[in-house]
């Protein structure tokens, strides 16, 4: 069985529910860092895709860390449309780096998870990029766009299916990112992704590979 660690991350008078693995031996201290779809609508860190993507990453012996926004799961507080849940993603990296010495993060978000995740691109040199995976540019609002433009490696993963973060305006919002981006359209999948999420983790595995 994989030595999954349970922990608390604190952010000011907020702690945050979180899930960590780290293998033993470890040489690369690269870490992924997930952030879940929207709490208001049932989002947490044990989402189907947030699932398998850590899963993938455990069974890979990679270094992962998943969490609970703000007053979601065990994680205390209170929601606050996302500057408070910006700061949370902070505290997280802060985290990885002052308490488990990590020396690189790749952001991965879903979904509402994306927007704040990817927002945070720049706020540390350790941070070497982002995977966005239905970025809902159009729900979120311009903000989350701004924050997250970054000359940083990106993946966004999309499925042709989604009507919430909408397929038929993707091509526009990417095109709008700076070199290097990379985009993988996942054909059949809406935004739940059920029945597509080995895929995704697949994806998002390999992309990780690739930069690290």
């Amino acid at each position: 069985m994989p030595d999954i660690q349970h922990i608390f991350i604190s952010n000011t008078d907020i702690k945050l529910e979180a899930e960590y693995y780290q293998p033993k031996n470890e040489k690369i201290k690269t870490s992924i860092l997930i952030c879940h779809p929207h709490p208001l609508y049932g989002g947490d860190m044990h989402n189907n895709v947030v699932s398998s993507i850590f899963n993938k990453f455990i069974e890979n012996h990679k270094t992962t860390l998943r969490f609970n926004f703000r007053a979601v799961g065990n994680s205390t507080g209170s929601h606050t449309n996302g500057e408070g849940e910006i700061s949370d993603v902070k505290a997280c990296v802060d985290y990885l780096i002052k308490n488990l010495k990590i020396d690189s993060i790749l952001i991965c978000g879903y979904s509402y998870g994306t927007a704040i995740g990817c927002s945070i691109v720049s706020y540390s040199s350790k941070i070497i990029g982002f995977i966005a995976i239905s970025f809902p540019w159009d729900f979120m609002g311009q903000k989350y766009k701004i924050l997250s433009q970054t000359d940083k490696p990106k993946l966004f993963l999309q499925g042709n299916r989604d009507t919430l973060a909408h397929y038929d305006k993707f091509l526009g919002h990417y095109n709008d990112y700076n070199e290097p981006k990379k985009f993988d359209i996942i054909d059949g999948a809406d935004h739940f992704y059920w029945g597509y999420e080995n895929q995704v983790a697949e994806k998002v595995y390999n992309f990780y590979s690739s930069i690290k």
